[in-house]
C-alpha cells in the first residue's frame, strides 16, 4: 500500500486535472455565448430598423471574420486598376420643344434613352460612379464584372429624375448628378429640392457644375473661388455627400480653373472632350462621349468605341 504522503500526492493531482477539465469547458461555454450574443443583436438590429438598420452588416461581417480568424472587410487589392472607362453626357431626357430655346441636341426621348441603356446593357456594360472609378484606379476595388461606364447628367432636369432613374434603375444601375447651386427653377423643367435628395436616396453620385454655371476661364479671383469651393462646401452641407468632382460648364477651363477646383478639394473634372477616361491621365481634365438627340443604340455604341483611342484633353478648352 502507498503511504499517507503518496496517497496524498496522487489525490492532489486528480484535483488539478479536474481543475483544468472544468476550466477548458467553461471558456468553450463562453465563446459560444459571445457568439450566440453576436447573432442575436445582428437579429435584433435587423428587425428594428432606423438607424441601427446599417449595423447587421457590418456586425456580421465582424462575426464571420472572428469565427474564420481572418478580416473579412474588403478595401481593394491595393494594386491601382489600369482600363479605361468611358463617361456618357446627358443633358434632357424627353423630346425637345418646337421653340426650345436650347440646341435640340441637348435632348435625349424617354424612349430612346431607354433603349440605348438596354444596348448597353446587352453589349456587356454596366454603369459605376467616378467615385467607383476613383476607387478602382486607386486602391484596386473592383468595379464588377463586365465592362464599367459612367453616365453622367449635366444641367439638373428634372426629367433626369423623372427618367432616367426609373430607366437605370430597372437594370440596377445609378448615375452621376452634375447640379449647379443656383439650380434651373422647376417651372424651366428644373429639379426640385426633393428631387435630388430623391436621386441620392436611389443611390446616384452627386457633383457640380458650381453656382450658377458660368464661363470660368474670364472671373477674376474670388468670382472663382465663389464658383467652384462655395459650390462644393454648398451642396456638401445641404445634401451631406462628399460631391467629390467638377464638371467644366459648358466645357470650358484652362490653367488657373484647373488649379481653383484643386484647391477646392475636388478629386477630379470632367470635359466635354470627347475620348474615354484613363487612369494615366490628368484627373481634372476627364473627356466624355457626349450623348445628342437622335443617336440609336447602335449609333451610340459606334460613338463609345470611336472615342477610345483618345484618353486625354487639352490643357485648354474653350467648351461647346
Amino acid at each position: 500500500m502507498d503511504s499517507p504522503d503518496a496517497q496524498a500526492r496522487r489525490l492532489e493531482r486528480a484535483r488539478d486535472r479536474q481543475l483544468r477539465v472544468r476550466r477548458t469547458r467553461f471558456a468553450a461555454v463562453g465563446s459560444l455565448i459571445a457568439v450566440v450574443a453576436a447573432a442575436g443583436a445582428i437579429v435584433v438590429a435587423t428587425s428594428t430598423g432606423g438607424r441601427g438598420s446599417r449595423a447587421p452588416k457590418t456586425l456580421g461581417k465582424q462575426l464571420s471574420g472572428a469565427i474564420n480568424g481572418r478580416a473579412s472587410v474588403s478595401h481593394g487589392t491595393g494594386k491601382p486598376g489600369t482600363a479605361t472607362v468611358p463617361i456618357l453626357a446627358y443633358h434632357v431626357i424627353n423630346v425637345s420643344p418646337p421653340q426650345s430655346a436650347a440646341p435640340p441636341g441637348l435632348y435625349v426621348p424617354a424612349d430612346e434613352f431607354s433603349a440605348q441603356m438596354d444596348a448597353l446593357k446587352a453589349g456587356g456594360w454596366h454603369a459605376v460612379t467616378l467615385d467607383q472609378l476613383q476607387a478602382y484606379w486607386t486602391r484596386g476595388v473592383s468595379l464588377g464584372s463586365g465592362k464599367p461606364i459612367v453616365i453622367t447628367f449635366d444641367g439638373g432636369y428634372a426629367s433626369q429624375y423623372k427618367t432616367a432613374v426609373p430607366v437605370l434603375k430597372r437594370l440596377g444601375w445609378v448615375g452621376v448628378e452634375n447640379i449647379q447651386v443656383s439650380g434651373l427653377p422647376p417651372s424651366q423643367g428644373g429639379l426640385t429640392d426633393s428631387q435630388v435628395r430623391g436621386l441620392i436616396a436611389a443611390g446616384w453620385e452627386l457633383d457640380t457644375e458650381g453656382i450658377n454655371q458660368p464661363d470660368l476661364t474670364i472671373l477674376d479671383s474670388s468670382q472663382l473661388l465663389h464658383e467652384v469651393a462655395t459650390a462644393r462646401q454648398t451642396l456638401r452641407t445641404r445634401y451631406q455627400v462628399p460631391v467629390n468632382w467638377f464638371c467644366y460648364p459648358s466645357g470650358r477651363y484652362n490653367a488657373t480653373v484647373i488649379a481653383a477646383v484643386r484647391a477646392a478639394g475636388f478629386v477630379g473634372s470632367t470635359t466635354v472632350v470627347p475620348g474615354w477616361a484613363s487612369p494615366q491621365g490628368d484627373r481634372f481634365r476627364l473627356p466624355r462621349v457626349q450623348v445628342v438627340g437622335g443617336s440609336s443604340p447602335s449609333e451610340l455604341l459606334s460613338q463609345i468605341a470611336s472615342a477610345k483611342q483618345n484618353t486625354s484633353a487639352p490643357a485648354a478648352s474653350a467648351g461647346t
